[in-house]
Order: C-alpha cells, then structure tokens, then sequence
C-alpha cells in the first residue's frame, strides 16, 4: 500500500496575544458542569468570536476559524467558557460553538499513520504540521485518530488535543 499525506485543515497562528489564565489542577471541577478542568473540546461551529471576558459585552479580540479546531477549556462562568488553542491564545466563547467531539492538531512536522498502534507497522498516510484530525480512540501511548477518508494510529507527543495519560475508548 502506498502511503499518502494528508493535509485537512491547516491550523494558522494566531496574531493577537492573550494569556487566558494560569493552570488548573487535573481534580478541579467547573462550577457550571461539574466536568473536569481543564479538558478538551472542538469547535462545533466554522467560525466564534473569542471574547475578552464571558459575556456579549465584552470586546471581541479576534475569531477562530477552523470548525473542529481542538481547544481546552480552563474555566466556566454561565454559558461562557475560557477556552485556549494548541499555541495558547484564548479568551470566552459562548458553550453553543463548542462540541464534546474530540479532536486534534499535528504538532510534528510530518506525523507517521501506522496501521496499527506499533512504530513498525506499516505506514499507510503522512499528516503535516497543522492538520487537524478526529479522535476515534486512545491508549497510553497511541490514538487511533481519522481525516476524511484515511486514518491510523499515531504516538501522543506529537498531538495536541488530548492528555499524556488520557485513554479514550
């Protein structure tokens, strides 16, 4: 089987700065959902306005878009959430442009596919820097994670959207 690379989304970088807040523990619990934070979602919708603070009030400092685009929730307030990328820009968005769907970025510059979660399996596609791909399962080490018509399994480091020691089944 020859291999191919795919190249879905491209995640660009972001040119405002804003720091979205320091870190959380792994036990903490948001107030409004009693779900874990921080942890990771995708953007439901092809665009949102990220907003300074968690209301309609507040400024919009730019807008992401990239439907599917993996962010991590750091903390709740209402129907609000703060929420940053893979490169730790953020800000507020409202919950309705955010999904449970797990995704992902390449953070390596040409990210091996294998057919199966082994380093010398075969290799059946190349993903670049940037592209951003859907979650189907995790172990320890490994996701098994699919772009449009192609998937496989690749190691965690090089991924940005899911925990070191995160298994998802």
């Amino acid at each position: 089987m020859q291999a191919i690379t795919i190249k879905i989304w491209v995640f660009a970088g972001l040119s405002a700065a804003m720091a979205c807040g320091g870190a959380v523990s792994a036990s903490e619990r948001g107030p409004v959902t009693n779900l874990p934070l921080p942890r990771f979602v995708s953007m439901k919708a092809a665009e949102g306005n990220v907003r300074r603070g968690p209301s309609l009030t507040h400024r919009v400092d730019w807008v992401f878009r990239h439907e599917d685009m993996p962010l991590q929730i750091t903390a709740e307030y209402g129907h609000w959430r703060r929420v940053q990328d893979a490169e730790g820009q953020g800000g507020w968005m409202h919950y309705s442009l955010l999904s449970g769907v797990r995704t992902i970025v390449f953070q390596s510059e040409k990210a091996e596919l294998h057919v199966q979660p082994n380093d010398a399996a075969a290799t059946n596609a190349f993903a670049e820097r940037g592209a951003i791909a859907v979650i189907e399962e995790c172990s320890r080490d490994w996701c098994k994670v699919a772009a449009g018509r192609v998937d496989g399994w690749v190691r965690k480091t090089g991924l940005w959207g899911v925990g070191p020691e995160e298994v998802l089944n």
